[in-house]
């Protein structure tokens, strides 16, 4: 028999809470480390972010470089910084999405996120 009359072992509930807190709080560390890189034009210009979507570099080919024409550039530079940060998203449902499903799975406790 369960005590407390069939209620779920808070303690347990709180050490599984908090053990997922930890893993979620790993995986934002290595987002933040770890870089993905996005690239338009044929690679003419590419960005570098971190998995946590801040821009850390960005490579622009002379080729690129047209002074009469430097709207085409602008259009690049948003492309190649868009699809890096594309390139974040993706990694960071990869390294996340287990983890906040874990959080959202619904303990049935009203004001505890998890």
């Amino acid at each position: 028999m369960i005590p407390g009359g069939g209620q779920p072992n808070m303690q347990q509930l709180l050490q599984q809470a908090q053990k997922m807190q930890q893993d979620l709080q790993r995986a934002q560390e290595e987002l933040a480390r770890t870089e993905v890189d996005g690239q338009a034009g044929g690679g003419l210009v590419r960005a570098t972010v971190t998995g946590a979507g801040e821009l850390r570099a960005l490579k622009i080919d002379p080729k690129a470089v047209d002074p009469e024409d430097t709207e085409t550039l602008a259009d690049l530079i948003v492309a190649a910084v868009q699809a890096a940060n594309d390139n974040a998203q993706a990694l960071q449902q990869q390294k996340l999405g287990p983890l906040a499903q874990g959080l959202g799975g619904g303990s049935g406790i009203p004001g505890l996120p998890f």
